[in-house]
């Protein structure tokens, strides 16, 4: 039988059947597109207010597989004698990465507030390679909240097999659980059919970056993602660790680094506004950027810093003279003073702000604000700074903030307030959440601001 995956849910309040908003496919059509080695087919087995179902069907073509065999897939099996057309696989994943490409973005136009909304999902899998594991998946999946159920398959004859029929439920937003099955499919077959290169290492970091740093089995996962060719596994994992034990505002290395976690929110953001042009400024050391470059969504991409050090040191982390011409042509970085206006900071459709205030003296805080909200005028501002209410879970901060170059940091009111008089007076509408490990009492360690401009929330509402 075909390849096949499932994913049901129920949409909480919304009627069940949004979710063909979220995956960009229509419940009532059925439809086909060619992928590696075959054809993929999505519909909906059931679709209505209360439940929705929709199914990944995966037909692989045996002569191309075989062709494909012969030119260096890395999966070690017969070209003619395999289980490829039949278990969950590479195949699978890169299917799943061509037919829901906009979903795993986390881009909903017409439903954007779905995209960040976690909903009850079930995904089933009929057939899954383990090896020899039986207790893979659970390792796998559990850690990122999922309930696992791995029913080992036998066989008439033989008795246990390596394989297994997987469910997994759980809460999670659309995008994430497709990113998650993208980059956990392969690991659980341990093999890939096509030959693994340097980018390899940019799609695992781009579908990983929100969780995989975290994960208890990062070095597992990285290794048999990266078919266990060391190189580009050692830089895997010093790309998701680059945080750790470094100098962070909060002064901390945490299991997943809050810097890394501010990086994963502010994309998130992005991603979900479909925003093609981004200024990042005050870039820093440029990590931010090189998670932008490495997300072929951004068209265009400008870093700016008032340092020329800080400058350089994005350069390093960009590794530009590795980078294609392709993406050489994406990025520019442009050193500028943001309390001054700069007419080349106009017209981005968003800016971001993270971990950049803080820094800027009170008495100068009203020039930023007219530099960027009143004079570059992004379509939308993505900005974060710290929770100074958080800072009594770090007691030795030397001087009661998280940098010793921090000039201010607002507690929750003072956040709201400012983010309501720049949104106001700028003509913006501003939303507000928070990013981190969640206190009852103290709230969350990083405060995130999302502003959007008042025209463009205007053309949304009648488009």
């Amino acid at each position: 039988m075909p390849v096949l995956l499932t994913l049901s849910t129920t949409m909480g309040e919304r009627p069940a059947s949004d979710l063909g908003f979220l995956l960009h496919k229509h419940p009532e059509r059925a439809q086909s597109f060619d992928v590696t080695a075959g054809r993929a087919h999505v519909y909906y087995p059931r679709a209505d207010e209360h439940d929705c179902t929709a199914a990944l069907l995966l037909e692989t073509d045996p002569v191309e597989l075989a062709r494909q065999a012969r030119q260096g897939g890395s999966w070690a099996l017969g070209p003619y004698v395999n289980d490829r057309p039949y278990v969950a696989s590479s195949l699978l994943a890169v299917a799943l990465g061509r037919v829901f490409r906009t979903a795993l973005a986390a881009r909903c136009e017409a439903r954007p507030e779905l995209v960040t909304r976690a909903v009850p999902l079930r995904i089933e899998l009929p057939a899954v390679p383990h090896g020899r594991d039986r207790e893979l998946p659970r390792r796998l999946f559990e850690p990122l909240g999922w309930e696992v159920e791995h029913e080992v398959l036998h066989d008439p004859d033989r008795g246990e097999t390596r394989y297994g029929r997987l469910t997994l439920r759980g809460e999670h937003t659309v995008s994430e659980a497709l990113n998650q099955l993208y980059v956990l499919l392969p690991v659980l077959d341990d093999a890939k059919h096509y030959w693994v290169g340097q980018d390899e290492i940019d799609k695992l970091l781009r579908a990983g970056g929100a969780w995989l740093a975290g994960h208890p089995e990062r070095e597992l996962i990285s290794g048999r993602y990266l078919v266990h060719a060391r190189p580009l596994v050692d830089e895997a994992l010093r790309r998701l660790t680059a945080d750790e034990g470094t100098d962070h505002d909060d002064g901390t290395t945490e299991t997943r680094p809050l810097a890394a976690q501010r990086r994963a929110a502010v994309l998130e953001v992005l991603r979900t506004t479909g925003a093609r042009s981004v200024v990042d400024l005050g870039c820093g050391d440029g990590k931010l950027l090189r998670d932008l470059l490495d997300d072929t969504e951004f068209g265009e991409i400008l870093g700016v810093d008032v340092s020329t050090r800080a400058l350089r040191a994005a350069e390093r982390t960009l590794r530009l003279e590795r980078r294609s011409e392709r993406e050489n042509h994406r990025i520019r970085l442009r050193q500028s003073a943001l309390t001054y206006t700069d007419s080349g900071l106009v017209g981005y459709d968003a800016a971001v702000l993270m971990e950049v205030i803080e820094h800027v003296d009170p008495e100068r805080l009203a020039a930023l604000e007219h530099a960027v909200f009143g004079h570059a005028r992004p379509a939308r501002v993505v900005l974060t700074t710290p929770n100074s209410e958080y800072n009594s879970h770090y007691p030795d901060l030397a001087g009661g903030m998280r940098h010793p170059d921090h000039r201010f940091e607002f507690d929750r009111a003072e956040f709201a307030e400012w983010t309501r008089r720049v949104a106001r007076t700028h003509g913006y509408t501003a939303t507000s959440s928070g990013i981190g490990e969640a206190d009852r009492r103290l709230g969350q360690p990083t405060q995130l601001a999302v502003f959007t401009r008042n025209d463009l929330s205007e053309r949304d509402a009648t488009s």
